[in-house]
């Protein structure tokens, strides 16, 4: 398996020194020596360091398949790059940081391939308490421990649970791996690395660190959220206005859809949504039972499908964003009448309010919509990780993933 700092060693040489190299026509002094050549070599290195950097942050996440982000990542660095070049007018070699950007390409796709067949976790565990749940966790592969051989742990390290009782034997086998450099985790902190996933029985356990989300972040995220929807305003607004066309065209009723949601710190407030089902038995039934969507619907209307699809149907909430209600990324806001029942079924479900709720969020582009308290409570799961793991990196992977789910549909409903 290439390791990270080989990758980027190796990545880096390729890169920036192999089209001087390939050069031969200009021979090798002549092309050190001219400008433009150093110039495109010196742009490439920053456009792989800086790719690379992205690359790593954003694929720590659990449930990110890396290949995916390789060519938007490093498109993304080399783009910027070159835009800053041509910004300041500085000289440089087409063919020499094209080339770069090829061979940055070719080089870290092989080694996602090389190494993908050796990059399932692999972790030994320690039977006792809770961990062997852990083996339910399919994105992993386990072995559990019948003796304390350190020679039989496998190159992830050890699971355990940290709050059982173990035997003399196996408490000093724990001391032993740690003093030899081993690994070991509570069993609870491996499950929430590989799915993505923070499950809170007890509020003393302190999983989450701090319950408080960067205060600093929440501002500095808070200002960009509004920025963004004004730039935004001038081309969004004719494509609403298309939408709203359609949406009388295909039903009778209002073009948008509004309704009372539990937001930032528990305040209620209305969120804007475009009307997707028929207006006539919006209205009919029990409440909780109106607020809940099921698969294939019947109440969704034909331009609804379409809408919901590509997740077009939240997009008025970009007023709710300018009223400093919501967030573009955050916690999806459930309806009143549903948030109440959440609160008697769920434990700790009000914490999930502790940030702004937003459009799309980590559970939204990993499980997709929820309905009944098991995909709830496994939403809420979600939501605790996004909440525990508040950060630009997370925020911007969801991003991506949005990206992907708008262009593709998968995931709604």
């Amino acid at each position: 398996m290439v390791q990270g700092r080989y990758q980027l060693l190796f990545g880096v040489l390729a890169s920036c020194l192999l089209p001087l190299l390939l050069r031969v026509d200009m021979g090798y002094a002549q092309v050190l020596r001219t400008p433009t050549q150093i110039n495109a070599t010196i742009a490439s290195f920053c456009a792989v360091v800086v790719g690379y950097y992205f690359f790593q942050r954003l694929t720590r996440f659990p449930g990110v398949e890396s290949i995916a982000y390789i060519f938007p990542v490093f498109s993304i660095t080399f783009a910027a790059v070159l835009v800053f070049v041509l910004f300041f007018r500085i000289g440089y070699s087409r063919y020499v940081f094209l080339l770069s950007y090829l061979i940055c390409q070719t080089w870290f796709h092989m080694v996602f391939f090389t190494n993908r067949r050796l990059l399932m976790p692999f972790f030994a565990i320690i039977p006792g308490g809770q961990a062997t749940d852990i083996k339910s966790v399919d994105k992993s592969r386990w072995l559990v421990l019948s003796t304390p051989d350190l020679k039989q742990v496998p190159r992830n390290g050890i699971v355990t649970d940290l709050r059982a009782d173990h035997s003399k034997e196996w408490e000093k086998f724990i001391a032993d791996a740690a003093l030899a450099g081993v690994p070991v985790y509570h069993f609870k902190q491996v499950k929430e690395s590989i799915t993505g996933q923070v499950e809170i029985e007890h509020l003393s356990e302190n999983t989450l660190g701090s319950l408080q989300p960067n205060g600093v972040y929440s501002t500095v995220k808070l200002i960009v959220d509004w920025l963004g929807c004004w730039v935004l305003m001038p081309f969004i607004l004719p494509f609403f206005a298309l939408i709203a066309i359609a949406i009388k065209l295909d039903s009778r009723g209002p073009v948008f859809y509004r309704q009372e949601r539990i937001g930032f710190r528990g305040v209620p407030f209305v969120v804007w949504k475009f009307r997707t089902m028929k207006h006539d038995q919006s209205d009919s039934g029990d409440a909780r039972a109106r607020a809940a969507t099921t698969k294939d619907d019947p109440r969704i209307t034909r331009v609804g499908k379409v809408l919901r699809r590509f997740r077009i149907d939240e997009m008025p909430q970009i007023f709710n964003i300018i009223l400093g209600q919501m967030s573009w990324i955050g916690p999806r806001p459930e309806p009143a009448v549903l948030s109440v029942w959440f609160e008697r079924e769920l434990p700790f479900y009000r914490y999930r309010h502790i940030v702004r709720p937003g459009i799309t969020g980590w559970a939204q582009v990993n499980q997709g919509y929820a309905v009944g308290v098991e995909n709830i409570l496994r939403k809420l799961h979600y939501d605790f990780y996004y909440i525990k793991n508040y950060s630009i990196w997370l925020d911007m992977l969801i991003t991506v993933k949005t990206i992907r789910t708008i262009l593709t549909g998968v995931g709604a409903r």
